[in-house]
């Protein structure tokens, strides 16, 4: 078992006992089982899976972050997340929107970055929503 914690800069928000954790970093998608190898990695804005002990999968919509492993313990540290229940489908759904609008109008004040950023956060907080 790997035991995970989940921090922001508000505390602590998650910490169990998992089977296996699977997330997407800067290099691409990567699950961590028990016994692998040590690693640290930044992450980007993904879904976060989580295999409990009894098989169950839990998901989550993580904002990027770092993941740091080592003898089969995760540290998660991430700006914002939100489990697959806690997700506003409409807020998500105006988010989207809006940072389509900031993309297309293309001027010399719109911080484009700043945009996709956005347009990916909400597009994952809606593919996790389902």
């Amino acid at each position: 078992m790997i035991k995970i914690r989940v921090v922001t800069p508000l505390g602590q928000y998650l910490g169990l006992d998992v089977k296996s954790i699977h997330v997407k970093s800067v290099e691409g998608e990567m699950t961590i089982l028990p016994k692998h190898m040590p690693l640290v990695a930044a992450l980007v804005p993904c879904r976060l899976k989580l295999t409990d002990e009894s098989g169950k999968e839990l998901e989550y919509a993580i904002s990027g972050g770092f993941i740091h492993f080592g003898n089969d313990e995760a540290l998660l540290l991430t700006d914002a997340i939100e489990g697959k229940n806690e997700i506003d489908l409409e807020r998500a759904k105006k988010a989207y929107e809006r940072a389509r609008a900031r993309i297309d109008k293309k001027d010399e004040h719109t911080n484009l970055k700043r945009a996709q950023l956005s347009l990916q956060r909400a597009i994952n907080r809606i593919s996790v929503h389902g």
